[in-house]
């Protein structure tokens, strides 16, 4: 059995273009879904699957991330004065401990490749280590990182979150070129980073989990540009396979693409309609509105 991983690295340092202007002054990280930031839910299911070191690597303008994990003693005394205990526990419980968590700069926005090169002397170098794009929302019974990793410690090597695309969406995610597939565990023989649909080996794409065996930085420090003149961690992955098995997980649960603003406010509406405090309320405004879109009446004036 293999040791699971110990340590996430949350890359964290992208502009957020596609939220502008709402991403202007706050990171894209920072947009809730309910009431909790995307980063927040990124954490929360590495807690949930073991992780016990939190790397954060940021950019400029991103400091509302650091103050967000952070204490703070005004709120903190401000909501036990005012008897607020459960708003009080939310704050307390998403802390990190002291010594857990590292921050460090992503000077130039060169590649998601770049951005986890940037925290290899934070890792250990022969563990191997979590990756979680906060874009990447995952619903599931069971966390996403945690089912991979239960297959990790057997299969070793590379591995990544996967799930089928259509064909005309290849363009966007790295795709798998499979060789095998056994239950849930696919293996590949190569990866393409956002390839053309003719072109596509599979529809099956990663998404934004993955677990990286400590070769990957040594191909992320040969520093070489990819797809969109970035330096793409799928590139680095492709490399190692042959020497190091890579393998797909076909994860229970359900991804929104949180990168774009359809499949951001989908996931508001789903975990909204998931909790208990909202779910009759929610019910009843998405039935008002679906009438009225199918009425051709201006829900605005119900």
């Amino acid at each position: 059995m293999r040791r699971p991983p110990r340590t996430a690295i949350f890359p964290v340092g992208g502009l957020g273009t596609r939220f502008l202007p709402a991403t202007k002054a706050m990171p894209k990280e920072m947009l809730p879904v309910v009431d909790k930031p995307l980063i927040q839910y990124a954490v929360e299911e590495a807690r949930a699957s073991g992780i016990e070191e939190f790397i954060f690597v940021t950019g400029r303008g991103k400091t509302a991330i650091e103050d967000h994990f952070d204490h703070g003693a005004e709120l903190s005394n401000a909501l036990s004065a005012r008897g607020k205990e459960a708003e009080l526990r939310a704050v307390q419980d998403m802390m990190l401990e002291p010594g857990q968590v590292a921050y460090i700069r992503q000077q130039e926005p060169l590649g998601l490749g770049h951005a986890v090169w940037c925290a290899r002397r934070l890792i250990r170098g022969d563990e191997a280590v979590a990756v979680l794009l906060a874009d990447d929302l995952v619903m599931a019974k069971e966390p996403c990182l945690k089912q991979m990793i239960d297959a990790y410690v057997t299969v070793g090597g590379n591995m990544a979150a996967v799930m089928d695309v259509p064909r005309e969406e290849t363009n966007r995610y790295g795709i798998l070129d499979v060789v095998g597939e056994e239950g849930k565990l696919t293996a590949a023989k190569g990866l393409v980073e956002k390839p053309a649909p003719e072109a596509a080996p599979s529809t099956l794409s990663i998404i934004g989990r993955y677990i990286l065996d400590p070769s990957v930085f040594v191909e992320l420090d040969r520093q070489e540009a990819g797809a969109g003149g970035e330096i793409q961690l799928t590139d680095a992955i492709a490399r190692t396979i042959g020497r190091e098995p890579f393998h797909g997980l076909r994860f229970d649960g359900r991804r929104f693409d949180c990168g774009n603003k359809a499949g951001f406010l989908e996931a508001n509406i789903a975990f909204a309609l998931a909790r208990d405090d909202l779910r009759e309320d929610m019910t009843a405004i998405l039935g008002r509105y679906a009438k009225a879109c199918q009425s051709g009446e201006d829900a605005l004036a119900k």
